[in-house]
């Protein structure tokens, strides 16, 4: 189950996420907004990243206008690992290397088939583990102890 998220300026592009989604029958639960009144991105944001902690969704996607601010709330949750990309590149080596559960797209900077190509990469790119299992144990070190070691 993927958490869904935006603010009003990236509604536009969470309804494009969420025909993708549906169209490829993966299960989400949206969080809101559901209007273009403008509206706060921390609160949306931290509402999907808390249900992707708690385990209430596998993963979450959410959206504002650059992606930057509402990743910023999400990452303020325990246990989120939320990338902002902007091509599929990143994406992926987000999912292989650093084991990301959030992707934060921005509207204003991602258009309609990108954000498809982007969402479909992120969602069909395995956690590699390996070496990679180590730095991702560091990141929870430094969420939880603000050091290393």
């Amino acid at each position: 189950m993927i958490a869904l998220a935006s603010d009003h300026v990236g509604l536009t592009l969470k309804k494009t996420i969420r025909e993708f989604l549906d169209e490829n029958g993966v299960e989400y639960k949206d969080f809101g907004t559901d209007t273009t009144e403008r509206c706060d991105y921390p609160i949306y944001g931290a509402a999907a990243a808390k249900a992707v902690a708690n385990g209430e969704c596998d993963r979450g996607i959410i959206v504002c206008g650059t992606g930057v601010g509402i990743s910023l709330a999400a990452n303020k949750i325990h246990g989120i690992r939320c990338v902002v990309c902007s091509e599929p590149y990143s994406a992926k080596l987000s999912r292989l290397h650093n084991d990301t559960n959030m992707l934060a797209l921005g509207s204003r900077v991602v258009g309609s088939d990108l954000a498809r190509m982007i969402v479909s990469m992120w969602l069909e790119t395995p956690f590699e583990g390996g070496r990679h299992q180590r730095r991702v144990e560091q990141l929870a070190e430094l969420e939880e102890r603000q050091s290393l070691g």
